[in-house]
């Protein structure tokens, strides 16, 4: 196990809501991050077409995963699928990148983070990361656990593991945002 695996962040609550998806494929992978990003702009446009409702206030998605799990693949599908036609670089040396993408729902700005490298929870808070989570943006942060607990507790949590020739995710979600996106999926 690498050294940046063995850090972990405090216990979840419960989650509200669970699925299991099998992913044989690095094809099902890009389909599911399709049908995550549809999701998440189906909720976001039903949240800014009812005035009732709350406004969308950001989401953040906990990647977890061996490295080669797929979580940046995941990443890639789910930006593609919102709409960005350039390269999707893996953050490992820039620790996040910013996308500003113009969805069927509107203006979203999205924050790729690989915390990957961080050897101390210490370094996210010094690296002035909070504001991002705090602007209504959907926050994709992989290896969060590097960050021991300053991150609180996600929207979604998308668990990879590798299995076999393919993968297993287990997603999560503590968030009633998080739930309707999930239900979505």
């Amino acid at each position: 196990m690498p050294a940046a695996q063995a850090r972990s962040t405090h216990p979840l609550p419960p989650a509200l809501f669970e699925r299991r998806f099998e992913l044989p494929d690095e094809d099902a992978t890009l389909a599911f991050g399709s049908r995550f990003a549809q999701a998440l702009d189906a909720v976001r446009h039903a949240l800014a077409s009812n005035p009732d409702n709350e406004r969308f206030t950001g989401l953040q998605v906990q990647l977890t995963g061996d490295l080669g799990a797929g979580k940046t693949t995941l990443v890639r599908a789910t930006l593609r699928a919102l709409g960005h036609h350039g390269r999707v670089r893996s953050p490992t040396y820039t620790l996040v990148e910013p996308y500003s993408l113009e969805t069927k729902a509107g203006p979203l700005d999205v924050y790729h983070f690989d915390l990957y490298r961080f050897a101390d929870p210490a370094e996210w808070a010094d690296a002035g990361f909070r504001e991002y989570f705090d602007r209504g943006a959907v926050c994709l942060v992989e290896w969060p656990q590097q960050a021991g607990g300053l991150l609180g507790v996600p929207d979604l949590e998308f668990a990879l593991d590798i299995e076999g020739e393919g993968r297993v995710l287990i997603a999560r979600a503590f968030s009633e945002t998080g739930k309707t996106c999930l239900e979505r999926c």
